[in-house]
């Protein structure tokens, strides 16, 4: 509990706030909050076929519903998303294929990180956010919904409580 008590602070000392991770990409503003989605409903998804924090290749499961989840360790709003995942219906949907992307993430960080929040889908480093830079310019966590295809069918920043409600395809 104290380990995962620091990891909020030290993320909140980060962030600057307690809320609001973010950290800038990129000068242009297109909201208030100067975040941007680079892929919007109707789009293909970038990636079809990633590796895990394994080393093993995983891939876009053609039969399910996808949601692919952009995050930090250090992120008090990437940690509590995360918590209300792991407590929701959404994670025992058999439908559903869950990725998880560590921006900024080492695969040697995420396992650690995982051993102690014990996630039961697919992580992803993106040390250099080579993946996470494709599809925002700053903001986490993201939650994008994909569909069967790989379409993007919503695209959500969660950094408010209860963004898991919003989880709809």
């Amino acid at each position: 509990m104290i380990k995962k008590v620091s990891h909020v602070l030290i993320g909140a000392l980060l962030c600057g706030v307690v809320t609001g991770c973010s950290t800038v990409a990129s000068t242009s503003v297109t909201s208030d909050n100067g975040y941007e989605t680079y892929i919007n409903p109707g789009q293909a998804f970038k990636h079809t076929s990633l590796t895990n924090i394994d080393n093993k290749p995983i891939s876009l499961d053609p039969n399910k519903k996808k949601l692919v989840l952009l995050f930090a360790t250090w992120c008090s709003d990437s940690l509590r998303t995360l918590n209300e995942l792991k407590a929701s219906s959404i994670i025992r949907d058999p439908t559903v294929q869950i990725i998880a992307i560590g921006r900024e993430q080492t695969r040697e960080t995420l396992k650690k990180f995982n051993k102690d929040f014990a996630l039961p889908f697919e992580l992803v480093a993106d040390s250099d956010r080579t993946i996470y830079q494709q599809y925002a310019n700053k903001g986490i966590p993201r939650l994008i919904l994909l569909d069967n295809n790989n379409t993007v069918v919503k695209t959500l920043i969660g950094e408010q409580a209860n963004i898991v409600d919003q989880v709809i395809w």
